[in-house]
């Protein structure tokens, strides 16, 4: 872990990076599944979890917003 900010550690650069990685790929994924994500009138799949090394991280996908929000991301104690 990197240095303490307000009490907590920050995760690791290359956790990040996983993240991110991860995160573009679920909004790529999401893109071609739901073309016409504008006019969606289907209900979302509600909040999942995508496992990356180091970690973890909860995140929804609002077809009708064109995105995807990560909603908490979890680094695995080293």
């Amino acid at each position: 872990m990197e240095r303490p900010v307000d009490g907590a550690l920050l995760p690791p650069a290359a956790f990040v990076a996983e993240v991110e990685e991860r995160a573009g790929e679920l909004v790529r994924a999401a893109d071609v599944l739901h073309l016409n994500g504008a006019d969606y009138q289907g209900a979302g799949e509600g909040v999942q979890t995508a496992y990356v090394p180091g970690g973890m991280f909860l995140y929804l996908t609002v077809v009708r917003h064109q995105c995807i929000y990560v909603l908490q991301v979890t680094a695995w104690p080293s």
